[in-house]
């Protein structure tokens, strides 16, 4: 047994490498009695923890987010950016902030976009560098590929989180100026006509309906 396993069932990339590479030329599923197999084809028997680990790292791969899902899964997360492989930027309403997620290089950030761009039902290659699309869950997916992105390619992920604020939360965060929530009243009791306009999830006049 190699010092491989010693970090918590971390396994080289170079290995797990071969091991994607058999799964995705069987498109079967990294399960562990999969991965355990693809590893003694290469010669390699690693323990329980290195084999789990390595399942888990494939399954986030190639059916999850990969590096990426446990941001995404972050309820304060709305949005994560990929400019290079260890620059992985998330917002969780403050501004951007640089996290310690990394992939293992730029490949890997092209092979997670494609497969994104995939399951959109989009297509992403050197033919067609470039992405805007939802993804089934609502996230809002854009990427670049190089050589339009400089030197890796880049990924913006918006998440769209299920709950709608109420307008005290909203006048609390300062998301509404102070007064503009008597404003909003008045025109809904006045029944006037109004225009909400701003960046992509600013909302629309139900939404505001509904949180009033």
């Amino acid at each position: 047994m190699g010092s491989a396993g010693s970090a918590g069932g971390v396994i080289p990339a170079g290995l797990l490498d071969g091991v994607r590479r058999r799964l995705a030329e069987s498109g079967a599923e990294p399960t562990p009695a999969r991965v355990a197999q693809a590893l003694r084809e290469q010669g390699r028997v690693l323990g329980d923890a290195e084999v789990l680990g390595a399942a888990e790292q494939l399954r986030s791969e190639l059916v999850g987010s990969g590096p990426l899902e446990p941001l995404l899964t972050d309820p304060r997360v709305t949005d994560v950016l990929v400019s290079a492989p260890d620059r992985v930027w998330v917002d969780r309403g403050g501004g951007l902030e640089l996290t310690p997620v990394a992939f293992p290089d730029a490949a890997a950030v092209r092979r997670l976009a494609q497969r994104l761009a995939a399951v959109a039902g989009r297509r992403l290659d050197d033919a067609r560098p470039w992405v805007d699309a939802r993804l089934p869950d609502g996230t809002r997916l854009h990427a670049v590929l190089p050589p339009v992105a400089v030197g890796c390619t880049c990924l913006s992920l918006r998440v769209v989180r299920p709950r709608a604020f109420m307008l005290g939360e909203l006048v609390a965060a300062g998301t509404v100026p102070p007064g503009g929530d008597r404003v909003l009243r008045a025109l809904l009791a006045a029944r006037l006509s109004f225009l909400i306009s701003g960046g992509t999830g600013t909302g629309n006049p139900e939404m505001v309906l509904r949180r009033l």
